[in-house]
């Protein structure tokens, strides 16, 4: 059984035409005795997949391919890493869906772009990040503000080689959620030093990534 019914479907279909220029992969990790939502999340990927001939999903063993794994930055699964021409540093941990499948959706479309619809203000300051910058957005499915603190995350990480922004569903990873003390979400974590809660403007999150940088 699919994880899209079919008018939303048809209405990616649209979008997709529309909107994608370069191909994207879907790398989506799981394991052979699957997680929790693995399952879902492998065929919601794969789902994406004939949505479009532009999108192409691999699917991959946690286990067996974990050189593959640890050079993408995937350590807990479900993951997927969303790869165009060339790998932007977007992951996505958890399943994306509810209000999530939106953010799936958004970092496609970018990636396959290879570029975003961020402000040239917000560009000019990300040219001061001169060294790596791992950003993690926790989030929940049912949080109607996430989408748009995960969607500049990854729009961040499109515009800059030096960033990778990882989406992580604080429900579904509660032990990592409980290192990082979320008790409300969005909760963004910029190189363990920097952290807010809640929406911010996207200058003042690349601002926050800048200062993340610094303090490596």
């Amino acid at each position: 059984m699919g994880m899209l019914p079919d008018d939303k479907k048809d209405l990616l279909r649209i979008d997709f035409q529309q909107k994608l220029v370069d191909p994207v992969k879907l790398v989506m990790f799981t394991q052979e005795l699957e997680c929790r939502f693995c399952s879902e999340t492998r065929t919601l990927a794969q789902e994406m997949a004939t949505l479009s001939d532009k999108i192409t999903t691999e699917i991959l063993d946690f286990v067996k391919d974990s050189d593959k794994a640890k050079g993408l930055g995937v350590d807990k699964i479900p993951a997927l890493a969303v790869i165009g021409k060339k790998d932007y540093g977007v992951r996505i941990f958890g399943i994306p869906y509810g209000y999530e499948l939106q953010t799936l959706v958004e970092s496609i479309i970018n990636v396959s772009r290879g570029k975003t619809d961020l402000a040239q203000k917000t560009k000019e300051i990300l040219k001061d990040i001169q060294s790596p910058v791992h950003i993690q957005v926790f989030i929940t499915l049912t949080c109607p503000h996430c989408p748009t603190a995960a969607a500049i995350a990854h729009k961040l990480a499109i515009e800059s080689d030096f960033i990778r922004a990882d989406v992580i569903d604080s429900t579904e990873f509660p032990v990592v959620a409980q290192k990082y003390a979320v008790m409300g979400v969005p909760k963004v974590v910029i190189n363990e030093k920097v952290e807010f809660t809640g929406a911010f403007n996207e200058d003042m999150f690349a601002e926050h990534a800048v200062l993340g940088a610094y303090q490596t």
